[in-house]
Order: structure tokens, then C-alpha cells, then sequence
């Protein structure tokens, strides 16, 4: 997952400019990684967008009102902890500050602040499916996680990916159908892909980046060689094929996180009573509509995160910023 290229030494000197008091950090987006439809990775019109992890939010604003209290909206004078308190109260638990000039190097970036608690939250029960989503693609991590539960939470999520994308696909596809099922995990359901993303983001995201997902996926898919097989090497266009044996979907309905697994028995009991869940999971595999299932399940969760953080943005962002933000998401949307 680690990747670092010739924008390394500039990603370096945006940390020092930042309290170091985080265990994670990585930069993902149309600024970091290549998306079709973009000038290039490193264009102008492209911000960088960033996510530091913290171990205490409050610490951490506190610190960086002192370094870059121009950063923060109207907010700012509410100080550190109760701008940590907004941070973990809601939405997918992560605190922006958007359109930050960085004079030094001449580019625009995007940084959210999220606890290392809710990030391992997200990673291993897909609450919000929103950082997790976002780890599903190639990232530039520009600081290794200080702990290895992280690390442990990141791997698992990988497989978690996994698992709900060969839920969602048919026997045989092919390998860049795969990668677009996996990306596409936490873009179904998001209400901005609705009106403010490019239609064909996923795509866009995945043609490019073929390498980079293979990078990313190889020793997870170790993993599932008993029920997944593919393509040695070539073409993306190669037809990687599945097993959909009752006992294996089973297997990928357990191997789904807290969360979906949560929804699934919700929705097929109605709260009329309570039964067993491995009962229930055992059910949906035999179902003729399982696919469908497992993908409303998540796209539930990706539409409540996904609107809930939005609106948590607007007063992070300030009404200025919220508006040119926005406008530059549908101005990419119809160019």
C-alpha cells in the first residue's frame, strides 16, 4: 500500500508545517493518484486531499489553532475541544478544513481529522464505510501507522472489500470489473455521486490505476484461492472466475464487517423476532436475490454517512468555501 514517488519530498515539507502529534497519515484523490479525466496527478486544478489520524483530537486542534488558526472556519473560536467534540460526534467522525493554500509549494489542500479509535472503528465494522472506502483504493500513505492495529485494521478491510465484491458480482468477470466493484463499494449510495461527482469516477478511478490495485490486492487475494480464481497475468480484459456454492457465499456473508451483517438480519427478521444470525446469514445465501441484499445493505450505510458528513462540512468549511467547493465539484461534474 505504501507508495511514494518524485511528490514525496513535497508531501514531507507539508507535514512540518502541521502539529506531529498523529500516528497515521496518507493522501488519496485526483491531486495524489491518477484519474482519467484529470490533467495529471500533480496539475493545479487537482487539490491534495489528506487525513491525519490522532490519538487525542482535542490535543491536536488545540495544537494546530496555535500553528494554523487561519485554516479553520468561524469555528476556530470555539477551540480545540469542542471542535474535537464536533469531530467525533457524528457524521463519519472526521474533521475538514478545506481549500487551505500552501503558498510555499503552490497547491490547494483538503485535511481531515479523525481519531484513531473511529478510523478503526470504520476499518473493521464498516460503520460509516467513508475512510474505509477510501482505503479500498491506492492511497500515497505519507506516514506509516505507529501501531500495528491499524496495520491489522487496514488488511482487514482489504478483505472485507473483498468479500462484499464477489458478493455483489456474477461467476465470471473480469479483473477490472473486480477492482470497479470493490471502488465502487463506497460510491453506491453516496448522495454526492447524485449531483457533484463525475458519473464515471469509479471508472476513471480504476482504468488507470490497474497496477497500483493489483499492488494493493495481491496478498489478500492469496486468501481466497479456494474460491476465486484469476488471471496469472495479462489483460484486465481476462475473465477471472468465482465459486457461488452456497457454503462459500456463507463464507463471504460472514467474512462482511459488523455493520452490513447488522443490516442484513434487521431487514430480513423486520424486527418481528429474534433468530439466530448465522440462521439468518444462512438463509440469504440460498436466496436468489442475496445480491441485491448485501448491495442495499451498503448502500444504506454509504447514504447516512454520506449525508450526515456533508452537512457536518458546511460549518467546517465556512459558507464561502462550502459554495466555491461545491462549485468546483460540478464544474469537474460537467467538464
Amino acid at each position: 500500500m505504501l507508495s511514494r514517488g518524485n511528490t514525496a519530498p513535497m508531501f514531507f515539507r507539508l507535514l512540518s508545517k502541521f502539529p506531529q502529534g498523529f500516528s497515521f497519515c496518507f493522501a488519496y484523490g485526483s491531486g495524489v493518484k491518477q484519474q482519467l479525466g484529470y490533467e495529471s496527478v500533480r496539475s493545479k486544478r487537482n487539490m491534495i486531499d489528506l487525513i491525519y489520524v490522532v490519538d487525542n483530537a482535542h490535543r491536536w486542534h488545540t495544537a494546530n489553532l496555535d500553528q494554523n488558526f487561519e485554516h479553520y472556519s468561524s469555528m476556530r473560536l470555539l477551540g480545540g475541544g469542542l471542535i474535537a467534540k464536533y469531530q467525533e460526534s457524528f457524521g463519519a467522525r472526521v474533521y475538514f478544513n478545506t481549500l487551505v493554500q500552501i503558498p510555499e509549494e503552490d497547491v490547494i489542500i483538503k485535511y481531515g481529522v479523525v481519531s484513531t479509535k473511529d478510523l478503526l472503528e470504520d476499518l473493521t465494522d464498516w460503520r460509516c464505510l467513508y475512510l474505509a472506502g477510501r482505503l479500498h483504493k491506492p492511497v500515497e500513505i505519507i506516514r506509516n501507522a505507529s501501531s500495528s492495529k491499524i496495520q491489522n485494521a487496514m488488511e482487514q478491510n482489504l478483505r472485507s472489500a473483498v468479500h462484499a465484491a464477489l458478493l455483489l458480482l456474477p461467476e465470471k468477470f473480469t479483473e477490472f470489473e473486480l477492482y470497479r466493484a470493490i471502488s465502487n463499494l463506497s460510491y453506491s449510495g453516496d448522495f454526492r455521486m447524485i449531483f457533484g461527482e463525475n458519473k464515471d469516477k469509479v471508472n476513471n478511478i480504476v482504468r488507470p490505476q490497474l497496477e497500483n490495485f493489483r499492488n494493493l490486492y495481491s496478498a489478500t487475494f492469496e486468501e481466497f484461492r479456494g474460491c476465486l480464481e484469476l488471471p496469472i497475468a495479462g489483460s484486465d480484459n481476462q475473465i477471472c472466475t468465482q465459486d457461488l456454492a452456497e457454503p462459500t457465499i456463507l463464507a463471504h456473508l460472514n467474512g462482511l464487517p459488523k455493520w452490513p451483517i447488522r443490516l442484513i438480519v434487521e431487514r430480513q427478521t423486520s424486527g418481528r423476532y429474534r433468530q439466530d444470525t448465522e440462521d439468518i446469514l444462512i438463509g440469504v445465501s440460498r436466496a436468489t436475490n442475496y445480491q441485491s441484499i448485501v448491495a442495499s445493505c451498503l448502500r444504506s450505510i454509504v447514504w447516512s454517512s454520506s449525508v450526515w458528513q456533508s452537512i457536518k462540512n458546511i460549518p467546517t468549511a465556512g459558507f464561502v468555501k462550502s459554495v466555491r467547493y461545491s462549485w468546483a465539484k460540478a464544474l469537474k461534474t460537467f467538464s
